[in-house]
């Protein structure tokens, strides 16, 4: 169900980012960035709560949201660059976003509760 939303919801923002170039490039974009995302949101939870448990003290607070940022931000852009994206930077601003809110507060999440063991 995560991967669908993700899927939906970020492909969508990619075509609409991407709107103003002739078709098929907003589709394109929107099936690129549809795809990454779901796949991505199948493995950042994993990722966080891995390198969440692995890293001590204030080094695993701030280290893991910045490694699933930078992956997203590297594979984001990689792809959709090979994918022939124009407007990468309006595609990819939104996921990365979503990306570094989610991945801050989950990360945070886990460290309290990791606390209270």
């Amino acid at each position: 169900m995560h991967m669908a939303f993700a899927f939906i919801a970020m492909g969508s923002w990619a075509a609409f980012a991407n709107s103003a170039h002739p078709m098929p490039r907003p589709l394109i974009a929107g099936v690129v960035q549809g795809t990454l995302s779901a796949l991505i949101t199948l493995f950042l939870k994993r990722m966080l709560e891995a390198l969440s448990a692995r890293l001590p003290g204030s080094t695993g607070v701030w280290l893991p949201p910045l490694v699933a940022v930078l992956v997203s931000l590297t594979l984001l852009g990689s792809i959709h660059w090979l994918a022939g994206t124009p407007e990468i930077l309006r595609t990819i601003a939104v996921p990365i976003s979503v990306t570094a809110v989610y991945a801050t507060a989950y990360n945070l999440t886990l460290r309290r509760s990791a606390g209270t063991r």
